[in-house]
């Protein structure tokens, strides 16, 4: 089943390679940024949206995504700081151990959580004032916090990335945050290598090896196997070094997929060619997955929460374009078009679900 958040409401597709079943758009005309099943449960759907009169607001569905609801309260900031929550970029199930929490990170910048399964909200201060802050500023999307990470072995240790901030790192549920980007570029900067201010485009832990986090960057590919203490660059066999989406095989820590583009100018991939690139070593070496994709006159991209793998053995692909195609792909390396000319997919989330 795979749930696909676009600019004009949330779609529902489920099937299989070649027979495909398309239901919505639920919260029609609305834009959904993310878009999540709750794995603690399988049933539970939670969808972040964004409506220009009505407003941001969280959507939930008690039966893995035939119907959704919104719930009447919302991540807002304290009414001092003056600050309005413009869009919810990422939505987070809590830990197995937690099943009432739920996170959100938002633009501008900031993370909330909720302990009653979304009936109310906190703000979690404390990047506010981790003394990086002023490093922040705003990327081609704004200022937003995003890629909430829970560590399945610790309750208490998350990950954030931020546009532009850098990644952070908290063992104590979000009260006090560690800036981990040690490695990492920032070309844009006059500091290249700063402490932070970095642009993570996407932030990825590997649920069975939790140690080890993957990074689309502004300025390169990465990986770390210390929890974000260092970062190796893996961009070579890349034909670039700019891109927004990661996806992990669940059930094999050295593979994962990335779909580089052609610059922070152009925004679409590279050479005009729709690839996918696979790694089975960890980022040694790099594989291009073209089968059953347009390898002329693509002008697409595929941003950073619009890709997505399911889990299963072996392990399914399925990203979505602005342009409104979404491809699947049973293996990893041969895609099929699954629908073409939605609105633009701003996310895509799959699992293994029978609802």
């Amino acid at each position: 089943m795979l749930l696909v958040g676009t600019r004009r409401g949330l779609f529902r597709i489920t099937g299989r390679p070649g027979a495909w079943s398309i239901e919505g758009p639920h919260a029609a005309g609305h834009e959904v940024y993310h878009a999540v099943l709750d794995p603690r449960d399988g049933r539970t759907g939670w969808a972040a949206t964004h409506h220009d009169v009505w407003g941001t607001h969280v959507y939930r569905s008690p039966d893995a995504g035939l119907t959704w609801e919104a719930l009447p309260d919302r991540p807002i900031f304290p009414p001092a700081l003056q600050r309005e929550v413009e869009a919810i970029w990422h939505i987070a199930p809590g830990p197995a151990d937690r099943p009432e929490r739920l996170y959100a990170g938002v633009k501008p910048a900031g993370l909330f959580v909720s302990e009653d399964w979304g009936a109310s909200w906190s703000w979690l201060d404390g990047l506010e004032n981790h003394p990086t802050r002023e490093e922040w500023q705003p990327a081609k999307g704004g200022l937003a916090l995003h890629s909430v990470q829970i560590d399945p072995t610790d309750s208490g240790r998350l990950y954030v990335a931020v546009s532009a901030g850098g990644c952070y790192r908290t063992e104590d549920a979000g009260r006090t945050w560690k800036a981990i980007n040690r490695g990492t570029r920032a070309e844009f900067l006059p500091d290249t290598r700063p402490e932070a201010g970095q642009c993570v485009h996407s932030l990825r832990l590997h649920p069975a090896r939790p140690d080890r986090l993957v990074q689309q960057n502004h300025c390169g590919t990465y990986v770390s196997d210390d929890r974000g203490e260092s970062w190796r660059e893996i961009s070579h066999g890349l034909p670039s070094d700019f891109g927004y989406v990661v996806g992990l095989d669940r059930n094999n820590p050295d593979r994962w997929w990335v779909i580089p583009e052609e610059s922070s100018h152009l925004r679409s991939v590279c050479d005009q060619r729709l690839r996918v690139y696979e790694t089975h070593d960890a980022g040694e070496t790099w594989i291009a997955r073209a089968q059953g994709l347009p390898q002329e006159h693509v002008y697409a991209t595929v941003l950073r929460e619009a890709l997505a793998t399911d889990g299963g053995d072996p392990c399914g692909v399925y990203f979505g374009t602005a342009t409104g195609h979404l491809y699947a792909s049973p293996d990893g390396a041969n895609w099929e078009l699954v629908a073409s000319h939605l609105p633009k997919i701003l996310s895509v989330h799959a699992s293994l679900a029978n609802g």
